[in-house]
């Protein structure tokens, strides 16, 4: 089987992934039929979380049962060249607060190397996929549900008409990067915070232009990083590091427009 063709069954399977977490997912939050217990980081689970992520193995697993897994919930399973990362509600704030500003997140890694990316945001109406050297696409249901191509902005130097979406940036508010961030935001047009998976949707659809984040794990933007790698952007961590397991910031958005950002914050 070639590596594209591998690829497809592997992208079919993931997508009946996320349709299967939907049908957990939806219901749960309409009815806003959930507890919620906080975990040691601070951060909240609900059951919805943990029988996602099951559901989403399973349906996974049936396919590909000699694959490791890394789940957001359950932690690593197993070992070699092929590695799942499942956040099965990435937002679960958003979730628990009823707004729909969530997703769910299944991504491929082959030997360290991202591969495949679904992200699917199922209240908000939308959801993107991508792999490598196959592109990204996105599917808006509000829309008709016709998939389209991705494709980043061309904007290539800040200005008035760049536009910045921020999520976490509790650590870069400590440190200089705080001011570079501020010269950037002075020298565009505007600043966002949209967050969680939408402004790397929109990164990838040309609707924003760069986005900057100080704090997530892997687990948050594995699938994004593919999508916006597929739809001509640039992904880095904010100081330029290759995306890994290890990852704990990210710097996403056009070729030269990434560059310039990651000069500014590699002088501080």
């Amino acid at each position: 089987m070639s590596d594209a063709s591998f690829l497809q069954r592997a992208l079919a399977t993931a997508m009946a992934a996320a349709d299967a977490a939907r049908e957990v997912i939806a219901p749960r939050y309409r009815q806003r039929a959930f507890e919620v217990v906080t975990k040691d980081d601070q951060t909240p689970v609900t059951e919805a979380d943990r029988e996602a992520e099951a559901t989403i193995k399973r349906v996974l697993r049936a396919q590909f049962p000699d694959h490791a897994y890394y789940g957001e919930e359950e932690g690593r399973e197993g070992d070699g060249d092929w590695l799942w990362l499942i956040d099965p509600i990435d937002g679960t704030k958003a979730f628990v607060r009823g707004y729909p500003m969530f997703s769910t997140q299944i991504a491929l890694m082959h030997r360290g190397e991202l591969v495949l990316g679904v992200s699917d945001a199922g209240e908000y109406g939308e959801r993107a996929w991508a792999t490598r050297g196959g592109g990204a696409f996105i599917e808006d249901r509000r829309e008709g549900g016709v998939p389209r191509a991705l494709h980043v902005g061309a904007i290539a130097e800040f200005g008035p008409q760049t536009a910045i979406s921020t999520g976490n940036l509790k650590s870069l508010a400590g440190d200089g990067r705080w001011q570079v961030l501020a010269d950037l935001i002075g020298r565009s047009g505007r600043i966002r915070g949209y967050g969680d998976f939408l402004h790397y949707h929109l990164l990838a659809r040309g609707a924003i232009d760069l986005v900057i984040e100080s704090d997530l794990n892997i687990l948050d933007i594995a699938a994004l990083v593919v999508i916006v790698r597929e739809a001509g952007g640039v992904f880095t961590a904010l100081d330029g590091a290759p995306v890994d397991l290890a990852t704990r910031s990210a710097l996403a958005g056009p070729p030269a427009l990434h560059a310039a950002a990651l000069a500014a914050f590699r002088a501080a």
